[in-house]
């Protein structure tokens, strides 16, 4: 009698601002993982972030050619989630709809609109489905916070949601608290900010990084005088679509240093750069006043406060931010992310029927349930 193997592996891939991570996991364990580092000199020769598609994919197949499995062992592939409209959190099959909405980067463009498509490829490849994890776009805040300051402008949520509930959930645990039941703020720093207060589970305010909200970062404009702004479009005769560029990709740290690698700019800054010690502290400094915007929100009532995220890493980074809000509440400081786990146990949950999977349409009014397989 001839044994066939148990579907039991699941590929996950999550790329970002400069690297494409993928991990293998098997039975519940992560097996392989592997981070793909891309160069600010091999993206820019792409005009826009979906061309990158076919670049991303080969390193991607080259890291699965590696490993120890066979065809009929894939069970399933998760992607990281993009820019799609505003969703409930969970876990979302990969579809046309889908698709053609990061494609065209309707909400903008983010490395993230990538991990679907990519997703789906190497799912095509197997034989299986493909799915994303609470997309960036998963919306909670709480009405008003929706409330922009101009009739007929609502604030809208775009965060790193994997890896701030996560993270709090993992921080919440060691302390004896649970992420449903807890106040608690999380700062993901990295290529994007985003700054959040979550209560009782929910992420129920913060700032908009992709579209120009909260602290500058390394490649994101963050919050702009408006009218001089708005004299800078008109001047340059700008497109939208050259806007939102200009708004997530080729500002902050970049547009002053022409560098986004935060350990480059610590780098620069010991050597005697004070250019870019003025412009990191500036970041820091915003971030700083995001975090304490957001205690407000939770009226000062705040179990903890979550620094994570790739800048993390830097105590340049993190050591003034745990000085100077250590009033507020304790911080911890949690580098990296762990949006692979994340990802992964997302698609388990609807695989083992804990919860449905989720039907992506354009438009967001219909989103629906459905089986878990």
């Amino acid at each position: 009698m001839t044994m066939h193997p148990k579907r039991d592996v699941v590929i996950v891939i999550n790329p970002g601002s400069t690297s494409s991570k993928i991990a293998l996991f098997k039975a519940g364990k992560m097996v392989a993982e592997r981070t793909l580092n891309h160069s600010l000199a091999e993206l820019s020769q792409f005009d826009a972030v979906i061309a990158q598609k076919d670049f991303r994919m080969q390193a991607i197949q080259e890291f699965l050619a590696d490993q120890d499995f066979s065809a009929s062992e894939v069970l399933a592939v998760a992607g990281r989630g993009g820019l799609l409209k505003p969703i409930p959190g969970g876990t979302y099959a990969v579809n046309e709809a889908m698709l053609d909405d990061l494609t065209a980067a309707k909400r903008n463009e983010h490395a993230s609109n990538l991990g679907a498509g990519l997703a789906q490829q190497v799912a095509d490849q197997y034989g299986v489905k493909a799915y994303v994890v609470d997309p960036p776009v998963v919306d909670e805040l709480q009405p008003l916070a929706r409330i922009s300051g101009l009739k007929g402008i609502e604030r809208h949520s775009a965060a790193h949601v994997l890896n701030q509930k996560a993270m709090a959930r993992q921080v919440l645990a060691t302390m004896g608290k649970t992420y449903a039941t807890s106040r608690v703020i999380v700062a993901h720093i990295g290529g994007g900010l985003s700054i959040h207060a979550h209560e009782n589970g929910r992420m129920i305010d913060g700032n908009n990084g992709i579209d120009g909200e909260g602290p500058y970062s390394p490649e994101r404009a963050g919050s702009l005088p408006l009218v001089d702004f708005v004299a800078k479009v008109l001047a340059e005769r700008l497109t939208l679509d050259q806007v939102n560029k200009l708004l997530a990709s080729q500002s902050g740290l970049r547009s002053y240093l022409n560098d986004i690698s935060i350990k480059n700019i610590v780098a620069r800054i010991a050597e005697g750069d004070e250019t870019a010690k003025f412009y990191l502290d500036g970041m820091i400094y915003q971030i700083k006043k995001q975090i304490a915007e957001m205690a407000g929100v939770l009226n000062g009532q705040v179990d903890v406060i979550i620094l994570t995220g790739g800048a993390a890493y830097a105590t340049a980074v993190t050591a003034p931010l745990q000085h100077d809000l250590a009033w507020i509440a304790p911080v911890v400081v949690r580098p990296g992310e762990m949006e692979m786990q994340a990802l992964y146990e997302g698609v388990m949950r609807v695989l083992n029927h804990e919860e449905p999977v989720r039907v992506y349409q354009s438009d967001a009014s219909t989103i629906k349930g459905g089986t878990g397989r």
